[in-house]
């Protein structure tokens, strides 16, 4: 069915969308976003504790913050704002809405209107067989869920999926009550963004996180930043990266997109901000083709090693397998580089320089590279070159994956994941006196999987929007569906809250913005940022109800109905005082020794990074490895086009904020697809036409179709579209995931265009183009 747009007609302007300029014109938005949702009082009160030392972390996306006394009173970007707005926002969800709207009618709408309808005031209810959900008591609720997770027949039939949102000591009992239940079934949203960058990692330098602070991206000569646009998904990185431009970087970009926060950015924290034109902080612009990434980079290789710019002393020192990578690429294949990237030689050899002259350079990427089939191998690439030059373990260099969600990386850290490493699982054990379960559990992928084909049959999600972040939309609901009970920590309403098993549980807990009360008295809580940096988030606001609880009484009570007092753990005494949970983290979780005292301090501490404190590297070798992959150009049939999906920059994962993405010229819409217009004209198409999105994916028969989106001529390479997330997402199939990690591949979708079936339309008004 189809669901209504909730808002006025699209209104493209592309004329001037990549001379805007980022920055300044956000904090108007912010600004009038966080009036509206909250008011001034409640605007003045979470915006001046937004990422300050003593407030609490953005809820958006993880940037590293400024030391102690260098940060800025208005420490925060547009989309924080929009963030901290649609959490503090004063509209209530109450238990009349809910009777009010029955589920049919609520999934009607479309995500955005669904945002709009306030925090969630009590836990609910859908009971088997009922339109409506109801609402239930805590206790209650924690008995039924309970008593399902002990009827099953395996532990391994639970799914418990973890949000980016989760704090340090929310996930650390997560996994724990997990574990001790049984089962490592713990996806989380990291096998769908990242999971290519930590499995690569891992395996070259022995640890898959950055090797870099905040200190080195300021002091690096050159900044290489490939498949990410930080004008929207890291718009406070924009300050950073202008930093290391006065200071005297370069900055290569590496995108199919030229995205507006590249090409001019006015700093809004500073005078030369405000009166002045700005900082254009891209000085090279690689607009290669979708998938062209590991081409470009095996071209720089073979490029350096042309050139001998290389450190050879750090290459014996440290690393392995340089011989190898060295005779793989004397024998690239340039016609085979420049058809893949859409980049000639001289612009290639152009880029290379750069990296060649650079003694400090930082390797900056984000989904536009981990979403890929040959995701693995591309960031395995990136290590390549920065070991070559010997850019990691150094002052100014490094690799930095940019997180996309505020402590996705903090989760991982505490034990959330489906294949633990025994040395964590051996600490667990006897930190808690069990044997926690060794067999791997399902990633998000497979997590699916299993629910589709009734292996699993009980779903619980802490925190997150499952069925409109996963790939294969329509699969994933029915997957949700066929569950005897799904389970959702939330604050909002989405769309997985109406894609109900048969009992399906709204759990409303409290937010970032929010003061977390319990037994001992306030509590805060933990978080850790792209840089490994780990440090403390305290609310301000009072709670949006008084029946809300905070995730770690969620988890705990969870635990206790369900576990009792198996193994003698103190749930309560963990809900009562957060210390306890971070006494147990200091003892378990490795580099959190002290864990208490550290987190405690004025911007948290750093955790240890062998690579990056002393050019060690816990690999299997002891050194850092160099690995040999293969270039395969995607094979796109004639009439085709390449889809990548990419963000708004009105909205955040799938929190749709508005439908403003003013640096690329589209207003009051979101159903459009960037498209080159020579492929438009050359497909038989015309800009403005209203087309139907079409995969067929050979590893099936299903056709997949997204329907009604508006063409925009758009300059992109030839071959290569792009178009929003989540409306894509029903066309990137379950099984197309990437070699190594199983990420889905949601950059690298085949798609041919459609004229629209009949009855469908983009907008509710006829569209304007100016």
């Amino acid at each position: 069915m189809r669901r209504s747009q909730e808002h006025d007609e699209t209104k493209i302007d592309i004329s001037e969308a990549h001379d805007r300029a980022a920055g300044i014109p956000g904090v108007t938005v912010a600004l009038k976003r966080s009036m509206q949702h909250m008011g001034p009082r409640r605007s003045a009160r979470t915006l001046r504790n937004l990422n300050q030392v003593d407030g609490f972390d953005c809820m958006s996306c993880a940037w590293p913050d400024p030391d102690p006394g260098q940060r800025h009173t208005a420490e925060f970007c547009e989309n924080g704002a929009k963030a901290v707005a649609e959490e503090a926002t004063t509209t209530r969800a109450t238990p009349e809405f809910f009777a009010h709207h029955s589920i049919a009618e609520l999934d009607r709408h479309s995500e955005h209107w669904l945002g709009q309808q306030g925090r969630i005031t009590h836990p609910m209810i859908k009971k088997p067989g009922a339109a409506h959900y109801q609402p239930i008591e805590w206790d209650a609720a924690f008995q039924l869920i309970g008593e399902q997770l002990n009827s099953l027949t395996s532990p391994n039939e639970a799914i418990f999926y973890t949000s980016g949102r989760t704090s340090n000591e929310a996930a650390f009992c997560y996994q724990l009550f997990v574990r001790a239940y049984g089962t490592n079934n713990l996806p989380d949203c990291s096998n769908m963004c990242h999971e290519s960058t930590s499995v690569a990692l891992a395996e070259t330098i022995g640890i898959g996180k950055a090797s870099v602070t905040l200190h080195d991206v300021h002091a690096a000569q050159l900044l290489i930043l490939a498949g990410q646009n930080p004008g929207s998904n890291h718009p406070r990185m924009l300050s950073a990266l202008e930093t290391a431009k006065r200071q005297g970087a370069k900055i290569i970009a590496v995108n199919p997109l030229r995205e507006a926060g590249f090409v001019n950015f006015r700093n809004p924290q500073k005078a030369r901000g405000l009166i002045g034109r700005g900082t254009d902080l891209a000085d090279l612009h690689l607009q290669l083709k979708i998938n062209g990434d590991l081409a470009l980079f095996q071209a720089w290789g073979a490029l350096l090693l042309e050139w001998n710019a290389l450190d050879h002393d750090f290459i014996a020192r440290h690393t392995r397998g340089f011989e190898s990578w060295r005779a793989h690429l004397s024998t690239l294949d340039w016609d085979l580089v420049e058809a893949t990237t859409g980049l000639s030689r001289e612009e290639i050899t152009e880029a290379a320089k750069l990296l060649r002259d650079s003694k400090r350079t930082v390797f900056c990427w984000a989904m536009g590279l981990t979403q890929h089939h040959n995701a693995v191998a591309t960031i395995s690439e990136i290590v390549n070159l920065a070991l070559a030059q010997g850019n990691i373990g150094k002052p100014g260099a490094g690799l930095l994956p940019v997180r996309g969600h505020s402590n996705v990386q903090g989760d991982r850290t505490m034990g959330i994941w489906e294949r633990p490493p025994a040395h964590f699982l051996d600490r667990l054990g006897s930190e808690f006196g069990f044997e926690p379960p060794r067999e791997n559990g399902y990633d998000t992928v497979d997590a699916i999987r299993a629910l589709r084909d009734g292996q699993a049959k009980i779903f619980i999600g802490l925190g997150g929007n499952f069925v409109q972040a996963a790939p294969d939309t329509e699969v994933t609901a029915a997957a949700l569906r066929r569950a005897q009970l799904t389970v959702h920590v939330s604050t909002k309403i989405n769309r997985s809250h109406l894609t109900c098993g048969t009992t399906a549980l709204i759990l409303p807990t409290l937010g970032r913005t929010e003061i977390d009360i319990q037994a001992s008295g306030p509590q805060f809580v933990s978080v850790e940022d792209s840089t490994c940096s780990v440090h403390a988030s305290r609310g301000p606001l009072p709670p949006a109800s008084h029946q809300l609880r905070s995730e770690v009484a969620i988890v705990t009570g969870l635990a206790a109905a369900t576990l009792g007092s198996r193994y003698g753990i103190d749930w309560q005494g963990m809900r009562g005082n957060y210390r306890q949970i971070r006494r147990h983290i200091a003892r378990v979780v490795p580099g959190c020794e002290s864990y208490e005292v550290n987190v405690s301090r004025p911007g948290g501490f750093v955790m240890p990074h062998p690579p990056r404190d002393s050019r060690t590297f816990p690999t299997k070798s002891g050194r850092a490895e160099f690995t040999v992959s293969t270039i395969a150009a995607l094979q796109v049939p004639p009439g085709h086009l390449i889809l990548q999906t990419v963000r708004s920059h009105d909205q955040f994962n799938t929190t749709i904020y508005g439908f403003s993405d003013r640096y690329r010229g589209i207003e009051r819409g979101r159903r459009v697809v960037f498209v080159n217009p020579q492929d438009i004209e050359e497909l038989g198409f015309h800009d403005g036409d209203l087309v139907d999105l079409v995969t067929h994916w050979e590893g099936d028969d299903h056709l997949r179709r997204a329907h009604a989106f508006r063409i925009v001529a758009y300059q992109t390479p030839r071959g290569s579209a792009a178009a929003y997330y989540p409306e894509t997402n029903p066309l990137v199939p379950l099984d197309s995931t990437a070699l190594g990690s199983n990420t889905p591949t949601s950059k690298s979708v085949i798609i041919r265009l459609q004229q629209a079936a009949t009855g469908h339309s983009a907008d509710p008004e006829p569209l304007h183009l100016s």
